[in-house]
């Protein structure tokens, strides 16, 4: 769905108000006076109010339903968004680990309103609101922080109570999703399956896990990425060949370059090769699977982890 507009030189102040509106209610630019915003009836909803906002404002606009079929695609344009998501998680993570301990208490509650300004925007669930949240809850916990008793890590999970379950995770799948779902495969649940889904808003069944996603049973807690919890909860930390392929795909995903692994670099090109090839998210997972084997047995052939 596309806004196009066309706005008075005068007054100037309209200007500045129509750009601040169109970054509240988080719409993309594609060109100059052109922005986009996925069509549902609540952002048609917002495109209304803000034509309403510029015709009174004197100046001209139009909304269109629009059918992408040069130049941008979808997945383009969905990255155009993610992009702008991904920047504001990633300043909010920022700021968070930088909050001097007198000033927790006071911080934490702008962060959260922050973050939920932001996440309400962020229309396909990127990938930057899991580091988002960990930095915040890093800053909850300094918040409440004893000494002696202060524990970041969460429950281990014997993994036979993880057997025969429907794994779910958000759609587009990269390096921390790929590798994990081939954890879950090979390591820790033998049968299970996959589904891919919209990054928000998902109620998982009975017999399903989430993994990787916002509120997930599993996804980046502190400083750890997905696949690097899910070593630690199931106990699976003590192979030094799944711990050497975690922290490359804690570099790769955090980019924080804690481990700096020689490896990094080529597992990473075969990721984004693989990505580039299809859009398809079982397609990724077959190959990646077939890519992570082949470095698990690098690993495990006696190799310093």
């Amino acid at each position: 769905m596309l806004l196009i507009h066309q706005l008075p030189a005068k007054p100037a102040y309209l200007r500045v108000k129509v750009w601040r509106r169109l970054q509240a209610i988080g719409a993309t630019p594609l060109k100059n006076a052109v922005h986009a915003l996925p069509l549902r009836d609540d952002t048609a909803a917002l495109f209304d109010d803000l034509l309403r906002e510029i015709t009174e404002g004197g100046g001209e606009a139009i909304i269109l339903e629009a059918a992408l079929v040069g130049g941008l695609g979808d997945a383009d344009v969905r990255a155009l968004f993610d992009a702008v998501r991904d920047s504001d998680y990633e300043d909010l993570a920022r700021e968070a680990r930088t909050i001097d301990d007198g000033q927790v208490a006071r911080e934490i509650v702008r962060l959260r309103a922050r973050l939920a300004e932001i996440a309400a925007i962020d229309y396909f669930g990127t990938h930057g609101r899991q580091a988002a949240e960990a930095a915040l809850a890093d800053l909850v916990t300094r918040s409440t922080r004893h000494p002696d008793v202060s524990s970041t890590c969460q429950a281990v999970i014997a993994t036979a109570d993880l057997r025969q379950r429907v794994w779910i995770t958000r759609r587009g799948i990269h390096v921390d999703r790929i590798a994990s779902a081939w954890l879950i495969q090979r390591f820790i649940d033998p049968e299970a399956t996959f589904k891919f889904v919209d990054g928000q808003g998902y109620e998982p069944a009975a017999d399903e896990l989430r993994f990787d996603m916002a509120n997930a049973e599993f996804t980046h807690e502190g400083e750890r990425c997905t696949f690097e919890t899910l070593l630690v909860r199931t106990q699976l930390d003590n192979d030094t060949a799944l711990v050497a392929i975690g922290e490359i795909i804690h570099d790769l995903d955090i980019a924080d370059s804690r481990f700096n692994r020689p490896e990094t670099a080529g597992l990473g090109a075969l990721i984004a090769g693989i990505c580039a090839r299809t859009d398809d998210d079982n397609e990724r997972l077959a190959e990646g699977t077939a890519a992570l084997e082949q470095f698990y047995a690098y690993f495990s052939r006696g190799r310093k982890a």
